[in-house]
């Protein structure tokens, strides 16, 4: 009963204008962010940070921060929408975990059925952004009191799980991974130590004094990251569309779709929920079922629609699971839920068990917020599937300066400092060189967030315990995390070498 009214009241949340209005911008930029091809969840909301931190400068804090995550979580699960797009009409995925998609629905496009396509996956999708909140709704709170239990140690070896989780299995190599997360713990050294008050790294840069700022290098990274690649690399061609005839879905498409979506969204619910797991793993997951389950296996990537509703539903239905381990246990499954979490403690509010007691109007406002952004999604997508459609025909040459100045103005908006806007550029080229040689930056953004929280854990567990390392081992909860963190790594590897094929994710 007491879950029922607290997302009652999150609703009284969701439901005050202002909220309606972030909600309804966010999924209408999270589908523009899904269908051009590149820029990615990651990207989009890294961009609009700044953005809601300028709309929200004269509200309460509580508020400001209830407002902007409702924004940035709009665009995380609207990415989720549009990515299907670009796949089912280019055959180009909007973002990675979109890929699979494009294997049937591209197939159906050119067979003149691309409206049926769009329509399926924009239906598979609200189902499974449902399911997911509700999934959300009834683990919130239970998790939430469990993780009022753990100590310093578990915590320490909690985030050391989730940082293992998505360098285990981000990208093509995990010794790239690892390089990449090492990179990231580095650069959250950086600036005064708050035990011991000394500088760290900061060569007697007063600028360096207070660290980098996280969201300048997501920005960097992310954002500007992909313009320099269209630049450099001269990739500005714009590539002939499928044409959408009819947009509804016949009956017969619908009874085929029904048991994929379920499968999917069950699937990819619990496929989020798992640390670093991601959207990617879901639907590739999904893909796979749907082809075991069904009696014309051949059929799939020759136009089966199958393999459009399952991996779409659990792509979202992942986002939704996502969620969970950010909100309940401070914990980011993903890149993108890192960044979300880095624009939380932008406004001082620590995801984990406490947020549901500290700050319920923010916890509860969001997750409120997505039921009423996924039935905005539902609405906006199926009619506008042909305007969607146009965007992504906007040539690059207007794309990329709109970009660069959200860019600029939105990290010197927050920071107020030059230093930035040179690291900014920095970590654009960077950022390019990175994504060039396969090197993938999720893990070293998660590492940023992370780091600091790891190491001040440590030193409380230390402490408690008289410097006596065997405090991480000996706490039952604490010797189970890390022992799934080294698997977790190491069992990618071990698969590799004894020759084996690994499912790796590229979540973005």
């Amino acid at each position: 009963m007491d879950t029922i009214k607290f997302l009652l009241d999150g609703f009284t949340v969701a439901l005050q204008w202002h909220n309606l209005l972030f909600a309804l911008v966010g999924v209408i930029i999270g589908t523009a962010v899904g269908v051009l091809p590149g820029i990615g969840p990651m990207s989009g909301v890294a961009l609009l940070i700044p953005v809601t931190a300028t709309l929200t400068s004269g509200m309460p804090t509580d508020a400001a921060a209830a407002s902007s995550i409702i924004l940035l979580a709009g665009v995380y699960y609207g990415a989720m929408y549009g990515g299907s797009t670009t796949s089912i009409l280019l055959n180009t995925p909007g973002e990675s975990s979109s890929v699979v998609t494009a294997l049937d629905g591209y197939q159906m496009a050119q067979q003149g059925r691309a409206g049926a396509a769009l329509s399926i996956a924009a239906i598979g999708s609200f189902i499974a952004g449902i399911v997911s909140l509700i999934g959300l709704v009834l683990l919130a709170e239970p998790l939430s009191n469990i993780a009022l239990e753990f100590g310093p140690a578990e915590y320490f070896s909690l985030m050391l799980l989730g940082l293992a989780a998505v360098s285990g299995l981000a990208g093509k190599s995990v010794t790239k991974a690892l390089i990449m997360t090492v990179f990231g713990l580095m650069l959250g050294t950086i600036g005064i130590d708050a035990v011991s008050g000394i500088a760290r790294f900061t060569y007697d840069l007063p600028v360096l004094y207070g660290g980098l700022e996280f969201l300048t290098i997501a920005v960097g990274l992310f954002a500007l990251g992909e313009v320099f690649k269209t630049i450099l690399e001269n990739d500005t061609d714009a590539e002939p569309i499928a044409k959408i005839k009819r947009i509804l879905p016949t009956k017969q498409d619908l009874k085929d779709s029904a048991k994929p979506i379920t499968r999917g969204s069950l699937l990819g619910f619990f496929i989020g929920v798992l640390p670093g797991a991601g959207a990617t793993l879901a639907s590739f997951f999904s893909y796979i079922t749907e082809k075991k389950f069904s009696k014309n296996p051949d059929s799939f990537g020759k136009g089966n629609i199958a393999g459009v509703a399952g991996p779409e539903s659990a792509n979202n239905a992942a986002s939704g699971g996502a969620m969970i381990p950010l909100l309940t246990l401070g914990i980011p499954g993903s890149g993108t839920t890192a960044i979300l979490m880095g624009a939380l403690i932008m406004y001082n509010v620590q995801p984990g068990p406490l947020l549901f007691d500290d700050h319920p109007e923010i916890a509860w406002g969001l997750i409120a917020s997505m039921f009423i952004g996924n039935l905005v999604l539902l609405i906006l997508n199926m009619p506008l599937v042909k305007v969607f459609a146009k965007i992504i025909q906007t040539p690059k040459k207007y794309l990329l300066p709109i970009i660069i100045a959200i860019s600029f103005f939105g990290v010197y908006a927050v920071q107020y400092t030059t230093f930035d806007l040179y690291l900014l550029l920095a970590c654009g080229l960077f950022g390019y060189l990175l994504s060039k040689n396969d090197y993938p930056v999720a893990p070293l953004v998660l590492a940023l967030v992370l780091g600091p929280m790891i190491e001040n854990n440590m030193r409380r567990a230390l402490t408690i315990s008289n410097g006596d390392w065997s405090i991480f081992v000996t706490k039952p909860l604490s010797l189970v995390f890390l022992i799934i963190a080294i698997a977790w790594v190491l069992i990618p590897v071990i698969l590799k070498f004894m020759g084996r094929k690994v499912i790796v994710n590229e979540e973005e």
